[in-house]
């Protein structure tokens, strides 16, 4: 099993936003969340993070090929897809339907089990 972890930080004043995003994700949009990933082959976890320099989401993505999934994901066009990209790029001005500028987050180091 691969991972992949990103930390994409929060535009500034976007938080409240973030949080209710969340909120929907685990309440009435849960399923659809479930299912969503369960068709990319992957576990997704996602960390709230606050710094000094503003907030931050910790994802990390775990499956089979994880970097296939999220391009995958991007590509989506049923309701929840759309529906999460949109506050995605409201929330982190990150546009998912497009690859994002330069390569993807690198392992660096791995302490093993």
């Amino acid at each position: 099993m691969a991972m992949l972890a990103m930390a994409i930080p929060i535009s500034a004043g976007k938080t409240d936003q973030f949080n209710s995003f969340i909120a929907a994700l685990k309440g009435p949009r849960l399923e659809e969340f479930k299912a969503s990933r369960r068709k990319l082959g992957v576990h997704e976890r996602t960390f709230l993070q606050h710094t000094p320099m503003g907030d931050f989401v910790v994802v990390t993505i775990e499956g089979a090929d994880p970097a296939r999934a999220f391009a995958e994901f991007g590509q989506g066009t049923d309701d929840f897809t759309k529906w999460f990209m949109k506050q995605a790029l409201e929330i982190h001005g990150i546009d998912l339907s497009a690859p994002p500028p330069g390569p993807l987050p690198e392992l660096v180091i791995d302490s093993g089990k």
